[in-house]
């Protein structure tokens, strides 16, 4: 009983890092208008420990983009390139 497990197309996985990739950016650019104002007096404090806490909260973002973004993939279906639908 051996289930075949379908391979993502190229021009799928194309999209998907393409739409990760540049998505990514107005994510970051958010994450970091809250969480730098907030960790301005707490860098000079502790620089060590205010980056590690920082970098885990844009690790963790990341992360959670990555996951609904292929949940998202999955979810409709989408088999083609951004830039070529064909």
């Amino acid at each position: 009983m051996n289930k075949t497990i379908p391979k993502d197309s190229h021009k799928k996985s194309l999209s998907e890092a393409f739409v990760n990739s540049f998505g990514g950016y107005p994510v970051g650019f958010g994450v970091g208008i809250i969480i730098l104002p907030l960790s301005i007096g707490w860098i000079q404090e502790d620089p060590l420990t205010a980056n590690l806490a920082i970098t885990f909260v844009y690790a963790s973002v990341s992360f959670t983009r990555s996951y609904v973004l292929r949940r998202v993939f999955e979810r409709f279906g989408i088999k083609h390139n951004v830039h070529n639908p064909a």
